[in-house]
Parts: structure tokens; sequence; C-alpha cells
């Protein structure tokens, strides 16, 4: 049996914390990672992990080995995206996760171009609002969009991010404009419901000196989701002013259906990133991928051009 693919299913049980999640991830039988989890310890002589029926855990002797997997295991990955560097050849299988609306609308036709371009690279792109576990996910790189908490994932910004308040013309010429944040009182106002994000509002930048003063407001109107992409269908449909991303809505404000309203008191955009668990050993298929999003993303059409 491969000394190195006892190596490489060790970790990924022990990162995923089940046979059956590192054997899903090969697409192999649960049985084969027993295996050679089995002929590994009986080689090392030594138990790696305890596994019930329940759960894996790992042992001490487990945790330092784990370690030395890992970093060896990198090093082998970055020897040979060094050597197929010069041709830019990048291959094996690249896993990707993303926001849901942002990735159906911006990552998801990238996926097959970036994979005309690198033939020898399969790819698996995750959908999901909720904030994924890239290690113990087996992820290798995500999309994510607002400001970046501090962690000890690495980010790249890839492009920013502005929220602006829009409407349809029609919406408009009837209710008029408003001319201040505080205006916002006097029009319906389409929200993300309480328990979505938001939590501090809609946030506007009153211009005073050199810089401005940042304000938050919970502006209410008769309609109110915990869904933004039906936000944006219903702004769509002249029911009222939204806050949206420009991502989301800047192809609709380039062909006239949506129109920015108060945009001299936008607040200062946050960032749109790649993030992923380490630096020093990124695969060549990361690398590529990261800067194939950050050359598209760099593009002011990109944005403007209908999904």
């Amino acid at each position: 049996m491969d000394k190195f693919k006892q190596l490489e299913s060790f970790v990924s049980i022990a990162v995923r914390g089940s046979l059956t999640a590192a054997a899903n991830a090969e697409g192999v039988a649960p049985a084969i990672m027993g295996r050679r989890l089995d002929a590994l310890e009986e080689r090392l002589g030594v138990k790696l992990l305890v596994r019930t029926t329940r759960r894996i855990s790992l042992t001490h002797e487990g945790s330092a080995f784990l370690e030395d997997c890992q970093r060896l295991l990198a090093d082998v990955a970055n020897a040979e995206a060094s050597v197929s560097a010069g041709g830019v050849k990048a291959s094996g299988h690249l896993r990707i996760t993303a926001p849901a609306g942002f990735g159906r609308r911006h990552v998801a036709p990238l996926v097959p171009r970036f994979r005309e371009l690198h033939s020898d690279v399969t790819i698996s792109l995750n959908l999901s609002d909720r904030v994924v576990d890239l290690g113990a996910e087996g992820f290798d790189c995500a999309v994510r969009v607002g400001d970046m908490p501090d962690s000890s994932l690495v980010s790249v910004r890839l492009a920013d991010n502005r929220r602006l308040c829009v409407a349809t013309p029609g919406y408009l010429k009837h209710h008029g404009m408003p001319a201040h944040p505080n205006d916002l009182s006097r029009f319906d106002c389409l929200t993300l419901s309480s328990d979505a994000s938001q939590s501090r509002g809609w946030a506007f930048q009153i211009p005073q000196g050199k810089g401005g003063e940042l304000m938050y407001l919970k502006p209410g109107g008769p309609l109110n989701c915990s869904d933004g992409q039906v936000l944006h269908d219903w702004c769509l449909s002249g029911y009222g002013i939204a806050w949206r991303s420009t991502w989301e809505v800047e192809a609709e404000i380039a062909s006239g259906a949506l129109v920015a309203v108060l945009e001299d008191f936008a607040a200062p955009p946050n960032g749109i990133y790649a993030v992923f668990p380490h630096a020093k050993h990124l695969p060549l298929r990361v690398r590529l991928w990261i800067d194939f999003l950050k050359h598209h993303f760099s593009q002011a059409g990109f944005w403007r051009a209908q999904p």
C-alpha cells in the first residue's frame, strides 16, 4: 500500500473528523479509508485516532503526527506547483465556496471559464450563506463579501463593494427623490427582516470636513424580507427604495432599470475577498484561481454586465 496515500488519508480523516466524509471527498468507500488508516497505525506501531460509533478523535501521538503530515503534504504540493509553474500547468481538485447570491451571479459563471484555461483541474463550487470552516470542511478558497474579522485565515482583497440606495425611475417619479438620509422616513424602504443581517441598519457618511461621520439608520416600510434577492426583485418591481451592494445592482443602474439615490452620502466601501487557510504552501491551482478572480473583478465592466 502506498505510504503517501496512507498519510493523505490520515490527514483527511483527522481534519474532517469522519471516515465517511473523508471517503466522500476522495470518492472511495469508507472501508478503503479505514484500511489505509489501519495499515498506517500498524506500520507505525501507535494508535493515531480513537474511533467510536459517534466520533473520531486524535490521540496525543496522532495530534503531533498530524502537524508533521500536513507540513509534509504541503511541501510536496508546493514542490509540484513550482515544477509546473513554468508552464502554468495546474492540476488537482479545487474546492471553493462563496455566498449564495453573490456566488450565483459572479462566481459560478467564471468557474467553467477558469477550467477552460486549466483543463487538468476539477472544481467543486459550494454556495452557502453560512461561514464555512475552510480547514475542517476541506475547502481551498472562499470568496467573502464585507469587512473581514480577525482570524488565522489569509485574505486577498479582490475588489471594493459599495452599498447604495436604489429605486426604479417610476417609483422616484411618483414619490420624489430623497435629498438626505433622514428623508427616508417619508419613503417606502425595503428592508431585511430582523432575523437577517444588517443589525446596525443602513450606513451613510455625512460629509463634514475632510472625512465624514458615519451614521446608521433603520428605516421602515410596509415590506421586509429575510432574503436579499427578494428585496432586489421588489425594488425592480417599483415597490420602494432598497439598500443594496453594487455587485447586485450595478448592471441595473447601468441599464437605467434602477437609479442610485443619496450617492453623496454613500458610506466608504467594504471589500470582496478571497480567503484561504495559509499562504506559504498555496497550490498552483489556488493561486491561479485567485489571480483569475482578481483579474475579472478589477474590471469595471464585469460588474455592469447583465448576469
